[in-house]
């Protein structure tokens, strides 16, 4: 993690995360899920944790306080605040980190705009942790993912991992990439809308880290052989150019019940979700649709993250 001067640990970017560190995460969200199903201490009596989110959530926001709350904590909300707090008035980001940053011994920051947290965090007297900034990134979502696939696969190394659906504006894509990135063997299609392909400099990233890198025309085409279907939604509120247009071209790129008959048996179809259409809802009761679990997996994560940013 970035540690400023201080000694405050921000959570900006899936890029401050190492596979050493990863392995250590995961092994507390391991044990933190063995909490769930038993009365323990609590591990954060006292601590405040301050959600601060401009843009709509449910499951980044529900699952953060939950996490807080399981920990022994307590949580102090906003849920829309670009129309319920001082933003209305016209009040800059940085000023109201630094008020909350008073009242919480933490802030969970989600923003329209990419770039918000590393703002956020530069002022902030109190850890700032990415929950989603525009475009940009979602950190703890990649987390969560890569803690999934680790869970349903067994591994994390030679994967061939799809990405389909709204890869120009799906920040759980870039994220997720970034620690993908990390492990040795990677194989990824990219699979979706020719107006949402994934960024150019995001490629060549990629493909910097050794990793293999494709396109396909369809998801029919592209799931052949794969290990990870990670599947997104087109990101209607960032486009644009008429929906139509890159909607129509999404229809290709649905997961089907043709597309998972096309699947192998021991692949695993994920989404950060919500889901707008892109899988259809008969998938749900395949094995293989682990979107759910995947969810699910929030809540232990982000405990075992919150406890290690907050912990002595």
């Amino acid at each position: 993690m970035v540690i400023r001067e201080g000694g405050t640990r921000h959570v900006v970017s899936a890029e401050q995360f190492s596979p050493s560190l990863l392995d250590e995460l995961f092994a507390s969200a391991d044990e933190m899920g063995r909490r769930l199903q038993a009365v323990r201490p609590p591990l954060l009596p006292g601590r405040v944790m301050a959600t601060l989110f401009y843009e709509p959530s449910t499951r980044t926001r529900l699952s953060f306080e939950s996490a807080m709350l399981r920990l022994g904590g307590q949580v102090v909300s906003t849920e829309n605040a670009r129309d319920f707090s001082s933003a209305i008035k016209g009040e800059t980001l940085e000023d109201t980190v630094r008020i909350v940053g008073g009242y919480a011994d933490c802030i969970v920051l989600r923003h329209p705009e990419e770039g918000a947290a590393a703002r956020a965090a530069a002022v902030s007297p109190v850890p700032v942790i990415n929950a989603g900034d525009g475009r940009g990134e979602h950190p703890t979502q990649a987390l969560l993912d890569l803690y999934t696939i680790r869970a349903e696969l067994g591994r994390l190394e030679e994967l061939r991992v799809v990405m389909a659906g709204d890869l120009a504006n799906g920040r759980t894509v870039h994220s997720l990439i970034r620690l993908l990135s990390q492990y040795r063997g990677l194989r990824v299609t990219l699979a979706g809308p020719a107006q949402l392909r994934l960024p150019e400099p995001t490629v060549r990233a990629l493909r910097r880290s050794g990793a293999e890198v494709r396109e396909a025309d369809s998801l029919l085409e592209a799931v052949v052989g794969a290990d990870v279907v990670y599947q997104t939604r087109i990101q209607a509120e960032r486009l644009s150019e008429p929906i139509s247009e890159a909607g129509s071209d999404a229809a290709r790129f649905r997961v089907t019940r043709e597309v998972m008959a096309a699947l192998p048996e021991t692949a695993v179809v994920m989404h950060p979700l919500p889901r707008v259409g892109e899988i259809d809802p008969e998938v749900d009761s395949d094995p293989r649709a682990a979107y759910f679990r995947q969810a699910r997996n929030g809540v232990p994560v982000r405990m075992a993250l919150l406890a290690r940013v907050l912990g002595e």
